[in-house]
Formats: structure tokens, sequence, C-alpha cells
């Protein structure tokens, strides 16, 4: 359960401190870590005394301790020397390793349960009864973020997240996938969305400080009680990939700030291609030239205004208005006016929604 590199450091920092050499074995005598060479040499003598009824013994100068969990041998602990300092060191280390291993497990419990409760695979009565049974709070407020990496370097990311978070046991860090880091916050009492901001904010800057770089966050709306964690898991998955395609300038993605991409997102392809149809009419507006979406999207950030719009791009009023009546022409639909404005606005955004979802791998 605990990993070879959590046991080799915890074997160097305990030789640091007491320079005693020492070494872990499985129950079949395979040495997992150590803090001397030919440590394998051992491996018989680990697997007879595994074997033995004894706690403890010593076999060509070392000592050798059994490490236990809930009475089920786990490890062989082997201390180098036969003093009696170097049997109370082997002592120390082997009751540091079983309280690793307590604790692994425990966290181990936690994160299945949080899987299982993101997923939606435990039954009401038994989200209730293990949350009481893992000391976990059922009534807390609760938000879920989605970290995404795309990290080229061989940096285990799950545990560099973890890293963040470190003594703050009320939150919960895991991965349902091989892609995406989950994190559950618990809230403090008037922890608000913008707030919520701030903390993907310090994430993301200190996943990059870790040289971690094109990192997207998503997170869900605050819950209340932990059976609907899965829904505000829900809600950020969502929002990441909305962000994807309607947002993909920005790094962090609020469920609650999605507007009309959440419902657009939620439209079959088929309905889509319908409406794209009736509104352009058998055209295709990426077969616009650069200055036409210029122009569009341009109107579109000024909310509408042409003067504005006009001398962000540089040229006459009037030229601007040539420019909006040839695209009425071509498409029936004035810019200036605002049902014709916004019927145009998500006609474009269900073209970007297609094209996305045609670049999915399914």
């Amino acid at each position: 359960m605990i990993s070879n590199q959590i046991l080799q450091t915890t074997l160097e920092g305990l030789k640091n401190i007491t320079r005693i050499e020492l070494c872990i074995t499985d129950t079949d005598g395979k040495v997992l870590a150590g803090t001397f060479p030919g440590a394998e040499e051992y491996e018989a003598s680990a697997l007879a005394f595994a074997d033995s009824p004894a706690d403890s013994q010593v076999v060509g100068g070392c000592q050798f301790f059994k490490v236990f969990d809930e009475n089920q041998l786990e490890y062989i602990l082997l201390a180098k020397g036969t003093n009696d300092d170097v049997y109370m060191v082997g002592k120390l280390a082997a009751f540091q390793v079983q309280n690793l291993l307590t604790a692994y497990k425990e966290r181990f419990d936690r994160d299945n349960f949080i899987k299982n409760l993101l997923l939606d695979n435990l039954l009401l009565v038994d989200i209730y009864n293990r949350a009481k049974k893992l000391h976990i709070d059922t009534d807390a407020r609760r938000v879920v973020y989605i970290i995404e990496t795309k990290n080229d370097r061989e940096v285990n990311v799950l545990e560099t997240v973890r890293g963040f978070f470190t003594g703050k046991s009320r939150d919960f860090v895991t991965a349902v996938d091989g892609r995406n880091i989950i994190l559950v916050r618990e809230l403090r009492d008037g922890e608000t969305y913008d707030d919520l901001d701030r903390a993907a904010e310090e994430i993301l800057n200190s996943l990059h400080g870790a040289e971690i770089a094109n990192v997207n966050i998503a997170y869900g709306t605050i819950v209340n009680e932990i059976k609907e964690v899965s829904r505000s898991y829900k809600e950020a998955k969502m929002a990441l990939d909305v962000g994807k395609i309607f947002y993909s300038e920005q790094n962090i993605v609020a469920y609650s700030r999605l507007g009309i991409g959440r419902l657009i997102y939620q439209l079959p392809i088929p309905l889509c291609k319908m409406f794209i149809r009736e509104i352009f009419e058998g055209k295709n507006p990426d077969d616009f030239d650069e200055e036409t979406l210029q122009t569009i999207n341009k109107f579109f950030e000024n909310s509408l205004n042409v003067s504005e719009t006009s001398r962000q791009l540089y040229i006459h009023r009037n030229t601007l208005v040539y420019r909006l009546d040839k695209l009425q022409k071509t498409t029936g639909l004035d810019l200036r006016v605002f049902e014709d404005a916004i019927t145009f606005k998500i006609a474009l955004m269900v073209v970007k929604y297609m094209k996305y979802m045609e670049t999915i791998d399914y």
C-alpha cells in the first residue's frame, strides 16, 4: 500500500537521525527499500524469519523485526547491528512504519469513499454510514475543483497537489481517472464564489511554481450536504469542457458563469445542424473572410456600439455600416438589431461547439 519511495524516504530520514543502517523487505524477503548496499544477501534470512513465530530476531549481524497491519504480517524490517541501541532504533523504526501503514490505509479508505461518492456509486444510506465511520462531516459546505494538466515532465501531479493541502484534513485530493486531479474543498462560513476564484488562482500559481504548465481548473457550485458533492463534480466536469469550447483563453472556469454556453453544450448535434442550416441557409460561417469575422467579433465586444467599434477597427463609421449592410444581405440578419444579434451570436457559438465535438476521440 505504501510506495517504495515513501519507505525509502522514511528509512533515510531515520538513518540521518540515528546513524543506524536500515532495510525493509516484503514477506517474501524481497528488498523494498534500504540505506545500505548488499541488503539482498539477507533475503533468505528475512523469508525464514517471516515464517518463524518470533517478533524479533538477530541473524547475521542484523536485528530483524516484524511489521503488522491488523495482525497481518506486512513487512520485515532490518536494523544493522546487534547491540541494545540498534534494537531500540529497530523497534522505533518498525513502529514508525506501522503508523505509516495505518495512516495510508485510512487515506485509502477515504479516497475510495470520495471516488465512489463522486461517481454516484453509493446508496444514500451508505453515504451517511460510511461518512460517519470515516469521521467525515456530512453537513459541511463543499465545492469540487477539477485540475487538468498536460504535463510532459515526469512529475506526480497528484502528490504535488496533495502537498499543497498537507494538514488540511477536511479537504480531499484524489483522481478518478488518469487525466484529472479532483479536489473536494470544505469551505469556511462566509466563503463566496470570489473566494473560490482566489483559491483556484492560488492552486494555479502553486502548480506553475512547481514547473507544471498547461493547467486548467474548473469548479462546480457550492453544496451543503455530502450527498450533493457528486452534483458539484458533474458541474465542474461540464465547466471544464464548456471552458475549452467557448472560453479557451481562460485557465479558470466556474460552472456558475458558463452562461449560454452551458445550454448549447447540452444540445444534440442533429438539432445544431438543423439550426445552422436555417440561420445561414446552407452557408458556413467559416466561409466569412477574416475582415468580416473581425468586424463581427469587435462589434459584439463593444455591445453593438457602432461608433466605438469603428474607432477600435480604425475605420470610418460609414465603412462599418457598409460591412454590416453587406452581412445583412448575405445572412438576412442585421447585427444592429438586438434580436438578430443574439441569433447570430448563438449561431456562431453553436458552430464552435459542433467543431469541438468533431475533434473528440470517442
